[in-house]
């Protein structure tokens, strides 16, 4: 009798079972989401280069003249500019027929070791980004310039300021500044 029963409570679990399908869930298509593309354009500090402009010479060997915005309040340039130096430059808008720069960051003058109360990195030339400080909290291992703007790790600043012994950051929770460390 305890069989019988048994035997029917999984006959009747099975039939459940078997007839309580659900819907499988839908995929998800990603491939549709386009990506951001990078807009900055790298290259070496040409020797035409002044005071209001900036002559970029590319990785291609194609020469760019971009123009400073004399009414800025703002310097486009961080880091200064010096014939040879790596620069990544954001162009801005085309204004009476000459090429605007947005942003310029040299990336000679980037690279170091840079500290602060928190943090202890240096950036390397190769993207990579050491940390000295083995009890720091997110410790950033990588870099890159992204349409004009420095990306430490997942973190993504302006660069405000670059100087010969100073770097300051900003994001959406601040100003973040660092020195150089020699």
């Amino acid at each position: 009798m305890m069989r019988q029963i048994f035997i029917s409570m999984v006959a009747c679990l099975l039939i459940v079972g078997c007839t309580d399908k659900k819907e499988p869930a839908m995929a998800v298509d990603t491939s549709a989401v386009p990506e951001e593309k990078d807009s900055t354009i790298y290259g070496v500090c040409g020797e035409g280069t002044s005071m209001n402009s900036v002559e970029l010479i590319t990785g291609q060997g194609d020469t760019l003249v971009f123009m400073k915005d004399v009414d800025a309040v703002e310097d486009p340039v961080k880091g200064g500019m010096a014939v040879g130096d790596n620069l990544a430059l954001m162009p801005g808008t085309r204004v009476d027929g000459e090429d605007m720069m947005a942003c310029v960051v040299n990336l000679t003058s980037l690279l170091g070791k840079w500290t602060s109360i928190d943090k202890n990195f240096e950036i390397k030339d190769d993207g990579v980004v050491a940390t000295t400080a083995s009890a720091e909290t997110n410790q950033w291992r990588s870099w890159k310039i992204f349409n004009g703007k420095l990306v430490l790790g997942r973190d993504t600043f302006k660069v405000y300021d670059l100087t010969a012994d100073s770097l300051c950051l900003e994001n959406e929770k601040g100003i973040f500044a660092y020195k150089r460390q020699y």
